[in-house]
């Protein structure tokens, strides 16, 4: 197996990483619109950067993308960019005839009239739409496989197949006790991607109405967290598992709830009052002239970079799948999760806990795809294949996964 890995931020140097320890693939070429970002992924793998490659490349010129995955004979493109960049690249894979996987999926749009109440644009609308141009091809996109989505959809399937007979509920639960020394406010991922999901209407599932939206951070519930992470307040977040969940498993309602913290929630309500969320550019006066930025952009320049935070960060990060139902004939509730502890990531990795756990995850994917054990064409969730083998693959990745009987 040949990669194409697009994105050498946090996630994709995690991957890097993880990756470099395994054998299933031949070569993995990481590319970046910055290249020394590239090289320098490349670079610390030491005697295993043998089989990388660093390139420069901008994700948004679709046919760009396509010229490189033919000149390096790549089978597949994985996607470690922000979900601005996740059409580009997955209409460019489908043009080269490759494989493609991603961890967020294709941007929503707010209902224009009821942004509270009805959907609009949903999360992966755009990329569903084109399953049959990609079945037909015998190509696999692989949507929202990295942790949320991604290893909480493969939880979701295994309580299906193996847990329960019925499923009343499935909802993921993320939560975190992490700290960040000599910041007030320093999100660990994205803060572009953290803006977009937190303050678009929270979607959720009931199968007698489908799926509609609520307001941002609604129905708050306090969810307690295993492994010493204890009880934290939960909200309605907009995710992809909500979108994906009810298109193979049959449960009466599904939701997403993020333990955000009240801080947290307070100085994105603060951003979003203020405008500089918008991802609109607007006209500044500099010295140097007029320059045109999006508010959201310049939040993100001005913050530290989450794949840095790893030596100032302390505490663990949970991500999970809370399934409630009914197995022979009796009520049931499980929680299936998987914790990460910063001092190990960063002891065992060099990357911090939420930036690896959402890495590990693609490439137990990839690995999976390259000995065929999961196979399949067209546009598919992690929900679409058999659980078990990731399962025990990620345990042979040191990273063990849990079950609390609620």
């Amino acid at each position: 197996m040949r990669i194409l890995l697009v994105g050498a931020g946090g996630v994709g140097t995690a991957i890097t990483r993880i990756a470099a320890r395994r054998p299933f693939f031949d070569h993995m070429v990481v590319a970046d619109y910055d290249l020394p970002r590239a090289k320098a992924a490349v670079a610390v793998l030491g005697q295993h950067a043998t089989r990388f490659t660093a390139a420069r490349i901008d994700a948004a010129d679709s046919a760009a993308v396509t010229a490189l995955l033919t000149e390096h004979e790549c089978d597949v493109l994985l996607n470690a960019t922000d979900p601005r960049f996740v059409l580009p690249l997955f209409e460019a894979a489908l043009a080269a005839g490759v494989d493609y996987l991603d961890m967020a999926m294709s941007m929503s749009k707010p209902h224009p009239e009821r942004p509270y109440e009805e959907v609009g644009v949903k999360l992966g609308d755009e990329q569903f739409a084109r399953d049959a141009d990609w079945a037909a091809s015998g190509r696999l996109a692989l949507v929202g496989m990295g942790v949320e989505p991604g290893l909480a959809d493969v939880f979701a399937r295994y309580a299906a197949d193996e847990l329960f007979d019925e499923i009343e509920e499935i909802g993921i639960r993320d939560g975190a006790n992490l700290t960040v020394d000599g910041y007030e406010f320093a999100p660990s991922f994205s803060i572009w991607t953290t803006i977009e999901e937190c303050l678009n209407p929270p979607v959720i599932y009931e199968r007698d109405r489908g799926w509609y939206t609520t307001q941002p951070f609604s129905e708050p519930e306090v969810f307690d967290f295993p492994e010493g992470i204890g009880p934290v307040e939960c909200v309605n977040v907009e995710h992809e598992e909500v979108l994906l969940v009810p298109r193979w498993i049959p449960a009466r309602r599904v939701t997403f709830k993020y333990g955000l913290g009240e801080e947290f929630i307070g100085t994105l309500k603060t951003l979003h009052a203020l405008g500089v969320d918008s991802t609109e550019p607007i006209p500044v006066r500099t010295d140097q002239g007029t320059a045109r930025v999006a508010p959201r952009d310049m939040v993100a320049a001005v913050l530290p970079d989450p794949a840095g935070l790893g030596d100032r960060m302390h505490g663990k990060t949970c991500a999970g799948t809370w399934v409630k139902g009914v197995k022979d004939g009796r009520p049931r509730e499980v929680y299936l999760y998987h914790v990460v502890d910063n001092q190990w990531s960063m002891r065992e990795y060099g990357s911090q806990a939420v930036v690896w756990q959402t890495a590990v995850n693609p490439v137990v994917a990839l690995e999976l795809l390259a000995s065929g054990v999961w196979k399949g064409a067209g546009v598919l969730g992690p929900e679409a294949f058999e659980p078990r083998p990731f399962l025990d693959l990620l345990v042979e990745y040191d990273s063990p996964w849990g079950l609390r009987e609620e």
